[in-house]
């Protein structure tokens, strides 16, 4: 999972959902102390393992192959992160919860969008996929919407 700040996703994930790991990565280090002291007062050590560093290295050098689930709330940065979040799934697959910024007119759907430029991008790597979930998690601005769509992925 690459949500980091305060760590709320992951022990929310662990309150709900009883995880064996839960791997929270931030690059702030304000952020990374936050999830430490969030993850000791919840007492979620030996769960959630807080790590500071850019997702990108962090999964490169030791968390590739190993996630059946990727969080990603971070909207300006996702499609960028994107390849990253495929390199942690498990060779069998997995699902990446995604999040975006679009902007849509009153006739448009945001979610449309969305699904269009990860189909575009995914396919051209040979991705294998299906959208299993997706909606406006909020309005952001005028047409601006966050949307968050559950990217199925099949190794």
């Amino acid at each position: 999972m690459f949500a980091g700040g305060v760590d709320c996703f992951s022990l929310i994930m662990v309150k709900h959902s009883n995880p064996s790991r839960v791997y929270s990565i931030d690059v702030n280090p304000a952020a990374a102390h936050s999830m430490r002291e969030n993850t000791r007062l919840n007492e979620a050590y030996g769960v959630v393992v807080p790590i500071l560093g850019d997702p990108k290295k962090i999964v490169e050098q030791r968390l590739h192959g190993i996630a059946d689930r990727v969080l990603m709330p971070l909207p300006e940065k996702a499609f960028e992160y994107l390849p990253c979040a495929l390199l942690a799934l498990k060779k069998t697959g997995g699902l990446v919860h995604y999040y975006d910024f679009k902007h849509a007119k009153k006739d448009a759907s945001p979610v449309e969008k969305v699904r269009t430029k990860l189909t575009k991008r995914l396919e051209g790597w040979g991705v294998a996929f299906d959208f299993s979930f997706g909606r406006v998690a909020r309005p952001t601005g005028p047409n601006w919407y966050q949307v968050v769509l559950d990217i199925s992925v099949k190794h």
